[in-house]
């Protein structure tokens, strides 16, 4: 009888145990839900037209821009003072994939700088350094044709030595040439293939693209992150990038972006004289030039 109800009371005990265990789990589940109803987020579709929504990062500087100042001017999208004085400078970044540029007609058509790009790494596992076939031909014909111009760096980086690699790559092979813009350190989601990054967590991401600037910063360049808005809210940690300029990608029709950035790729359509087929399109909003 005494046995039975020391079992009894055990029953009661361990239920009354498991019924707090649960209340305590779902008072934090209802504390963890209330903390995440108090973040601040924001919306935007990618250029697929996918939705997303992303935590809007508390310490993250934020722009300031008076997108009511973004217009089409003589062609190209042009920042402007309340005057419609043009603050901004246009440019174009080209590679391998326009392998006949007139830049004399470009610098005539109003374009005030070209980001060339030096080389890439290729995305298999052996990832290769490669020089762009037409960087030579592109630096000499824009600083010839008065264009300021600076570079950047398709990376396939998987950690931080790979990414230093890559700096010192682009560093050795720009030091002939008169480079007044950034640096750029462009690392993206490759579609429709396997790539050597695909593994990468944001972390790693994240230090190779310090690892980078810092590297290009300590030879005296500008640098500045190639991301769209898809990259930046999910696959880098801005908290940790804040102080690094951001070259911005997104073909909505004004910047959905609600970070700092220095530069807008608005589209990559953009038709300019002296260059046959589309070319991708910038908006600058930092004069970085001679």
């Amino acid at each position: 009888m005494i046995k039975k109800r020391w079992i009894k009371t055990m029953f009661v005990l361990l239920a009354a145990l498991l019924a707090a265990g649960c209340q305590n789990t779902d008072k934090k589940e209802e504390a963890k839900d209330q903390a995440d109803g108090n973040k601040e987020v924001y919306q935007f579709v990618d250029v697929l037209g996918q939705q997303y929504e992303a935590e809007l990062l508390e310490a993250v500087p934020k722009n300031t821009y008076d997108l009511k100042r973004i217009k089409k001017k003589d062609g190209y999208q042009r920042y402007t003072d309340e005057a419609g004085n043009i603050l901004s400078k246009a440019g174009i970044d080209v590679s391998e994939y326009q392998p006949s540029v007139d830049w004399s007609k470009v610098k005539a058509s109003g374009i005030d700088f070209a980001i060339i790009r030096v080389g890439f790494r290729g995305y298999g596992q052996e990832g290769r350094l490669v020089e762009d076939a037409m960087f030579k031909s592109h630096m000499e014909g824009a600083l010839a044709a008065g264009l300021d111009v600076g570079v950047y760096f398709f990376s396939q980086a998987v950690d931080k030595e790979e990414a230093y690699e890559e700096a010192q790559f682009v560093l050795e092979r720009i030091r002939p040439y008169a480079v007044t813009y950034p640096v750029v350190f462009d690392t993206e989601e490759i579609k429709n293939e396997e790539a050597r990054t695909d593994h990468l967590k944001k972390e790693q991401f994240t230090a190779n693209c310090v690892t980078f600037c810092d590297a290009v910063k300590e030879a005296g360049y500008e640098t500045m992150i190639y991301a769209n808005m898809k990259w930046m809210a999910f696959t880098l940690d801005l908290n940790e990038l804040a102080g690094y300029k951001k070259w911005y990608a997104d073909y909505e029709p004004l910047p959905q972006c609600p970070y700092e950035f220095s530069m807008w790729q608005y589209t990559e359509k953009g038709k300019v004289p002296g260059i046959e087929g589309n070319v991708d399109l910038n908006l600058c909003f930092e004069n970085f030039g001679s």
